[in-house]
């Protein structure tokens, strides 16, 4: 058998044993995302080398590119309105104040830390480990005894933020000598990759979202098929951005937007189904609502999968041979990239809320780094960044960190934190923790509760 095919049977196989343990792992250390990425350090260059990224590059990006387009497309989709407005608008500030902040510590610790970088290079780092990946610490928010106000809050921030980083991830490469966005130069990105990819994602979201919404309406599409719609729409959105040389990434992430927004606008109240008399036959089905209803349950959860096996992959091509050339450097950079670059600017942004200090902490620790700095990364390397092998290094470096160090932590903190909490409500009955909250965002790839067998 080829070198491909026991990858394969390696892939299935963990796959297949994670999935079979995955509720009897779901409340232990344990996580998913530690189980892939040590899986795919075994099976990559540093170990059986069934996995390369010199003889499987464009399969793995492919994968890598899919799973992240999904995963920006449907966390878009979840996002509602009044979910940035309530619990002291939390979510606005750690992306408007915290996100902007987190960028510009990282370029700037990086230029001491990293010396074989550029300032573009360097700032080019700060953008790629600012997104946060709240799979990578679940626990931390599907935990119930943690308030809704903070799990609210930091699902909200990672829905949004690895989309609201890629503008300045693609200014920063336009910024940087031979780059293919530094041919068309900052002015031609900013057209081109911004505000065209922008026009298009609204464009294939609103219509999806309103064709969808009137085949619903009319009984035409079924169930099965309106889930497949989902990945149409966001690779539609995807590829019409790349072939008119703009960002996919950003077109699917407004596309989830616009098509969530056209899926609620039906002109009815939410919840309301046709009537008998309707010309509608009776079969038809009830307009899609913002909770109860499954037309992205298929994607999220191929995303799900597809996250993981980028994990894998990730394990493989990059922290694996990572390991092997660390140095003070990468190694200090990567800590203090989980620790100050994030909690500091946290902390800064949350300034004059009323929050705690305890919960202040446990927001600004629960900032993973996962598969938006991982595939982010790696385009860095197709570009031909000239200092692409060190960028590789600290991305792997701080992402393989925040994998073990927030996948250990998130069960543990997060009953410490709920049993602080609990005290805390019982003594102060106007505590601002315990702002109620719009209900919580739907996002079926944390949901690692309830009760066994379901």
């Amino acid at each position: 058998m080829s070198g491909a095919g026991w990858a394969g049977v390696a892939v299935a196989g963990v796959t297949a044993a994670y999935a079979l343990a995955s509720r009897r792992l779901a409340s232990t250390p344990l996580s998913a995302p530690i189980v892939f990425v040590g899986a795919g350090i075994a099976t990559g260059p540093v170990g059986l080398d069934l996995i390369s990224a010199e003889h499987d590059r464009g399969p793995l990006l492919t994968l890598l590119e899919a799973a992240l387009t999904l995963v920006l497309f449907t966390d878009a989709m979840a996002v509602r309105p009044e979910q940035l407005r309530t619990g002291a608008a939390l979510p606005v500030r750690l992306l408007g104040i915290g996100l902007a902040l987190s960028i510009a510590s990282g370029w700037l610790l990086a230029w001491p830390l990293l010396p074989g970088l550029t300032g573009w290079e360097a700032a080019l780092v700060g953008a790629v480990l600012a997104p946060t990946d709240a799979a990578l610490g679940a626990g931390a928010i599907a935990n119930p005894r943690v308030p809704g106000l903070v799990r609210q809050g930091l699902n909200v921030e990672s829905g949004l933020n690895d989309g609201m980083v890629l503008p300045f991830f693609v200014l920063f490469l336009a910024a940087i000598p031979g780059t293919a966005y530094a041919e068309e130069g900052v002015g031609g990105t900013f057209w081109r990759a911004l505000l065209l990819s922008t026009v298009l994602g609204l464009a294939v979201g609103g219509a999806g979202g309103r064709l969808l919404r009137s085949a619903r309406d009319h009984g035409w599409i079924t169930r099965q098929w309106r889930q497949i719609l989902v990945l149409a729409i966001a690779a539609g959105a995807y590829a019409l951005a790349t072939v008119t040389r703009g960002s996919g990434f950003i077109a699917a992430w407004v596309a989830g937007f616009a098509f969530a927004y056209a899926m609620r606008g039906s002109g009815r109240r939410s919840g309301s189904v046709p009537s008998a008399s309707a010309s509608a036959p009776s079969s038809a089905v009830p307009v899609p609502v913002p909770d109860g209803d499954d037309t992205a349950d298929f994607a999220e959860d191929l995303g799900n999968l597809l996250a993981m096996l980028s994990l894998l992959v990730f394990g493989a091509v990059l922290l694996g041979p990572a390991l092997e050339h660390l140095g003070w450097g990468i190694v200090g950079y990567a800590v203090l990239s989980l620790t100050v670059v994030r909690m500091v600017p946290v902390a800064l942004s949350l300034a004059g809320t009323g929050l705690k200090l305890p919960t202040v902490a446990y927001i600004g620790w629960f900032g993973p780094r996962g598969l938006a700095s991982i595939v982010l990364g790696l385009l860095v390397a197709e570009q031909q960044v000239p200092g692409v092998v060190l960028v590789g290094r600290v991305v792997a470096v701080t992402v393989g960190l925040s994998v073990l160090l927030h996948g250990v932590s998130a069960v543990a903190f997060s009953d410490r934190y709920g049993r602080w909490y609990e005290r805390a409500a019982a003594r102060d009955r106007g505590l601002r923790e315990s702002i109620g909250t719009s209900r919580a965002i739907r996002r079926r790839r944390l949901d690692v509760t309830g009760p066994p067998g379901e």
